[in-house]
């Protein structure tokens, strides 16, 4: 499995490409950083952003991409950015029919470090254990990404299996019989004993009263 994991900024993208498989040691393929100047226009911003992935798509053709999903913040106007950032490397993905998958910034801590309050310093050292490097990856937002990488290829396995069990339960409940629940299926009333005959006369078997 190979993952590009993208760490969404206006002015900093972080961008790294993981591969390997869950329980096994993983290879890291490439990791930087997509910049943009902040004093250029927001449409030109996004457009670098859009560049800049889509070279990492091509020279690395991943097979998923992992995207940090957008979470409130007290200061809107970056939180905006990282949406914007974020939406550009969905498109991106979409357009080429790769799978995209968020996970959230504590989802990704507690999958890399244990904790799901891990600080920048820790993921990075992490990182740096995991995919076994010299150093650290500069800035944080390349470690970040990496560490988005290798939190899919290691969750992926579960995820899908819930998908899979959810869609074999949708599957299971539409071939059922519609009805009403614990209705018996009779041609009368609803919890009416069947008979025949007029209701109150004596059943006769042979012409003898039964």
């Amino acid at each position: 499995m190979r993952v590009l994991g993208v760490d969404p900024g206006l002015t900093r993208c972080g961008v790294g490409v993981v591969e390997g498989v869950a329980g096994r040691p993983l290879t890291m393929i490439g990791v930087g950083v997509v910049r943009t100047p902040s004093d250029a226009e927001l449409g030109d911003r996004l457009v670098a952003i859009e560049q800049g992935i889509e070279q990492w798509l091509d020279e690395h053709s991943p097979g998923y991409v992992a995207v940090e999903r957008v979470f409130a913040q007290h200061n809107v106007r970056t939180v905006m950015g990282t949406a914007q950032a974020s939406a550009v490397a969905m498109l991106c993905a979409a357009r080429r029919g790769i799978p995209v998958a968020l996970h959230t910034p504590s989802e990704v801590k507690a999958a890399v470090t244990g904790s799901g309050r891990a600080d920048k310093a820790q993921i990075g050292a992490m990182v740096t254990r995991l995919l076994r490097l010299d150093a650290p990856p500069k800035p944080a937002d390349a470690a970040d990404a990496l560490a988005l990488a290798i939190c899919h290829i290691w969750r992926a396995p579960a995820q899908n299996r819930l998908q899979q069990a959810v869609a074999a339960h949708r599957t299971s409940g539409a071939s059922r019989t519609p009805g009403v629940p614990g209705a018996s299926r009779t041609s009368g009333a609803a919890g009416a004993p069947r008979t025949t005959g007029t209701p109150g006369t004596p059943r006769t078997l042979k012409g003898r009263t039964a």
